[in-house]
Order: C-alpha cells, then structure tokens, then sequence
C-alpha cells in the first residue's frame, strides 16, 4: 500500500500551517490524478477543510479528520459500549489535570516565595501574583492540551483515516466516482470544529446524506461501525458491504454505542473505528492515541474499510479489480 508509506512517511505530522498545507496539496494532486475535483472549504478558526467530489449530490459521503493532536502523557482511552468507563476515565483525566495545575501554581507560588525572601518584593507584586499565576498556570495548562508540541506518531489517529479515504478513491470505478464524496475535516482535536463548520454549510448533508467517518481505524481487530439514529434504516447493508475477514470482526450497532467523533454533527452519521478486546474490562476499547505509542497500522483493516465503502456506491457483489496505486 504505497498510499499508506508516502503518508506515514511525508505527512504523518499535520498540524503546523506548513505541515496541513504541504498535506492539503497531496491530497489534491492525488485526486486530481484520479479524476476527481477537489477544493478547500474556510470555516471559522481558521479551519480548512478539503473536500473532493461533490458532497451535495454524493450518495454517501466519507470523511476523516487530518488535523494532528498535541503529544500528551497520557493516552485517550475510550469505550464505546461503556459510556460509563468512558465518563470515569475522563474524571480521572480532569482530576489529573487539574493536580497538574496545583503543582504548576505551588511551584510557582514557591519560587515567588524564594524571591520574595533573597531580595523582598513590593506588597503590589505580592498581592497581585497570586492571582497572576493562577491565570499563567492556566493558560499553560491549557495551551500544552490544545496548542502544545505535535504528537509525531499519528498511525491511528488519524493517519489511518485519511489513507482509507484515499484507498477508497484509489478503487472507486471511475464511471461510479460521482457518486461518492470525500472530506478531510480540520480542528477535529480542537472540538470538532471543522466538521461543525461544513454541516452549517451543507444542511442538506447535514439532514439527509448517509456519512461514514473513519476515525482511528488501524489499531485493533475488532471494527466498529456506530450509527446514529438517522442511519438505522442503513443497518443491514452496512453489516454486508463491510462483511467480517479472516482475523477482523465487524459490528454494526445502533444502540447503546457512543464514538466521540466528527460524524455527531450529521443525522444519518456512522462512526468507524478499530477496537481491543479487555477480558478485565469486559469491553471494547481504544488507546494509545494522543501519545507517541501510536504507531500501529494494520493494512488489512483498510483493505476491508475501503472495500466495504465501495460496495456501498457499487453493490454488496463488487470486485476490486485492483486499479494501478498512484505513489
């Protein structure tokens, strides 16, 4: 999968101006080669998001974030079919975070202290600091989990998202590819910024166009397609255009399943994700993602994802007939 090595091996890091822009330009070379138009959409904060095809009168629409998280010391653990692991992990995390602050603020308050003692410091100042450390502390904090140094290894997230998006275009037959519609969403990390901004602006999308977002697809054997109500109807289909490989499972659920992620803003939504297996847990999870742990690529779950979408333009009885890769 040449697709796969050019980006993991040029574009795996997408989060400085430079790094999106350098991306942004492959992936439209890349389509235009194959075809396909393809443009870049401003929203607001700055978001850019490119998208190829025509997503108004595609009949389905498939997306991946492309943005790059911030290095954290922690990993995002998520379970999708324990709403109430999920909640408990994002406590600990709040909790985690805010010991950080503490410490951030004593050490602060402490060198302040020193200060203050070696050479005596103005009552304003002693007044005022506390205060400005708190707000400096703060600020800190919160800059290094939204703004801080790029995690470097993005296998999963969302690396593996966006290359099924470009495998699915790769196999597409050509007389079939005005029908399918791909967006690479920006400001994902940041709190889904780039996909709220393109559902204001295609309502009709939005309301009525059936949406598969690949989401940290490449690490685990257990994929998970999770389907917001408006795309109930589609259940049975999903289940056979994504059938089960040797070594990967499948689930389609409706039900008591919650995937954080981009396809929440779109009424027939379905979320994609690879998932672990915990006998401790008895669940599904997800984790490595957020640090420099993520570097698992299983190619065999993009084959099956980006099979199964084309089935889903093409019919359940479709063939890859394996088109020559454009590096």
């Amino acid at each position: 999968m040449m697709t796969a090595q050019h980006v993991l091996a040029h574009h795996q890091v997408r989060k400085s101006k430079k790094q999106k822009e350098a991306f942004r330009a492959y992936v439209k070379e890349y389509a235009e080669g194959l075809g396909y138009s393809a443009r870049v959409e401003k929203g607001s904060l700055g978001a850019r998001n490119l998208i190829v095809g025509d997503p108004e009168n595609a009949r389905v629409v498939y997306t991946a974030h492309y943005d790059t998280c911030p290095r954290l010391p922690f990993p995002n653990f998520i379970t999708p079919k324990s709403f109430l692991l999920y909640l408990l992990y994002q406590l600990l995390l709040v909790a985690a975070i805010l010991l950080v602050f503490v410490a951030v603020g004593f050490a602060l308050g402490f060198a302040l202290g020193v200060l203050d003692g070696l050479v005596g410091l103005p009552e304003a100042v002693l007044t005022i600091a506390p205060s400005l450390i708190g707000l400096v502390s703060y600020v800190g904090v919160l800059w290094l989990l939204l703004a801080g140094p790029a995690n470097r290894h993005t296998a999963n997230d969302n690396t593996s998202g966006v290359v099924t998006l470009l495998e699915i275009m790769r196999l597409m037959p050509t007389e079939r590819r005005g029908e399918a519609a791909f967006v690479f969403f920006d400001l994902e990390e940041v709190g889904l910024l780039g996909s709220m901004g393109f559902a204001s602006r295609h309502p009709r999308v939005k309301k009525n166009t059936l949406l598969l977002n690949f989401d940290c697809v490449s690490d685990g054997d257990r994929i998970l397609l999770a389907l917001r109500k408006g795309a109930a109807s589609e259940r049975e289909r999903l289940a056979r255009c994504f059938a089960p490989t040797e070594g990967l499972s499948v689930q389609v659920l409706t039900r008591g399943v919650f995937y954080p992620s981009d396809q929440v803003c779109f009424q027939r939504g379905v979320g994609v994700a690879a998932l672990k297996y915990s006998k401790l847990l008895r669940t599904e999870y997800m984790d490595r993602i957020h640090t420099n742990r993520d570097v698992i690529f299983q190619e065999k779950n993009i084959e099956l994802l980006a099979r199964g979408a084309v089935r889903l333009i093409c019919g359940e009885d479709w063939q890859a007939e394996e088109p020559t890769e454009k590096e």
